[in-house]
């Protein structure tokens, strides 16, 4: 999606009898991993990353402003939220009234189809759709760039799926701004080569995670011995990744990747106490895929703060590369993913 097709609708149609909007957005995989903040109230972190937001897996919100209610009604799925979770999304949306100078309270019905905190990057697609109702629900023009700002406050990776294909989101300049734009924290586009990707999920547990990638990520910066030379090896796999991706190399991709993220995992696991998200069958899949690169297959795994697999090969391997991942993993499923499109706002027919 262009980045000017995601301008909000101007204050006076979206204050009509409608009252609210309503927006998809979809997941995005990191290829060069965020993890680890600076600050975390400002969600600004520690080092860029780089995403492919996928074609599979949107989450759908709809945002309805409530003159008359006094709280703001939150829902995932059907179910109310609680607690913190409920929090975070009234805590997102003072921030929209603050800067829509409005106090009407809202209700959000948000909808899911991809599992909720289990390393799916389903924050990402669930705020990214936020930012772009509620922005435009409350009367906010926002171009992109402003979008992708807004987004991170509610989830980092958020700032990404704002677009589509590959993204960059810049860890920005040190805190004490003025404002949230002097930061230059926001994600943009990156160009890429005409190549045809895909992305083989293999989900071998949906559930929630014991640990939340909040809380993992605090515990790895502030006591791993290997975060720092992590970071530091992050910024020369950025650079390598935007030059593979200019190409249109997927083996030089799926290498960058592959190494960025079990150096991520190799981080968590020095943590005290360890941070461990990799299961047995989550071994299973990753010996899977050095297998098919044995074979001759071009076949590459990243893992986000979770047990999941994905796995980066050519759109004409992704048949293969999932029956064996399917094989390796047979209590899991099995997704194909494609480069997909960026959060957009859906007009009152697609609602």
């Amino acid at each position: 999606m262009r980045p000017d097709h995601l301008h909000a609708p101007d204050r006076s149609r979206e204050h009509g009898a409608a009252g609210g909007a309503a927006a998809v957005a979809h997941p995005n995989i990191a290829l060069i991993k965020y993890w680890g903040k600076r600050d975390e109230r400002l969600v600004l972190p520690r080092t860029d990353s780089l995403s492919m937001t996928l074609d599979i897996l949107p989450t759908t919100t709809h945002v309805r402003l409530d003159p008359e209610a006094e709280h703001d009604e939150v829902t995932l799925d059907g179910v109310p939220l609680e607690g913190g979770a409920r929090q975070r999304v009234i805590t997102f949306l003072e921030l929209v009234r603050e800067r829509a100078g409005s106090s009407r309270r809202a209700a959000v019905d948000s909808r899911n189809t991809v599992p909720t905190g289990a390393g799916l990057a389903s924050s990402a697609s669930g705020f990214a759709a936020l930012a772009v109702a509620a922005s435009a629900a409350y009367g906010l023009d926002l171009d992109a760039t402003a979008l992708s700002r807004l987004a991170r406050r509610g989830s980092g990776s958020a700032s990404r799926s704002i677009f589509g294909d590959f993204a960059i989101w810049h860890a920005g300049r040190p805190t004490g701004s003025a404002t949230d734009a002097d930061l230059g924290s926001y994600a943009e586009p990156v160009p890429v080569a005409e190549f045809d990707p895909a992305l083989v999920v293999a989900v071998v547990n949906a559930g929630p995670k014991d640990v939340s990638s909040r809380e993992a990520m605090r515990r790895t910066v502030e006591t791993s011995p290997l975060y720092g030379p992590w970071a530091a090896s992050s910024e020369g796999d950025l650079v390598d990744m935007r030059s593979a991706l200019r190409r249109g190399d997927l083996d030089a991709v799926g290498e960058i990747a592959e190494r960025n993220a079990l150096g991520m995992h190799a981080t968590m696991l020095a943590a005290r106490p360890a941070v461990r998200y990799l299961s047995a069958p989550t071994l299973d899949v990753l010996d899977s895929v050095l297998r098919l690169r044995r074979d001759g297959v071009p076949a590459y795994a990243t893992m986000d703060a979770g047990p999941n697999v994905k796995v980066l090969c050519h759109r004409t391997d992704a048949d293969r590369v999932a029956g064996v991942v399917r094989s390796a993993a047979p209590g899991g499923s099995v997704l194909v993913a494609g480069r997909g499109p960026g959060a957009r706002l859906l007009a009152e027919g697609e609602r």
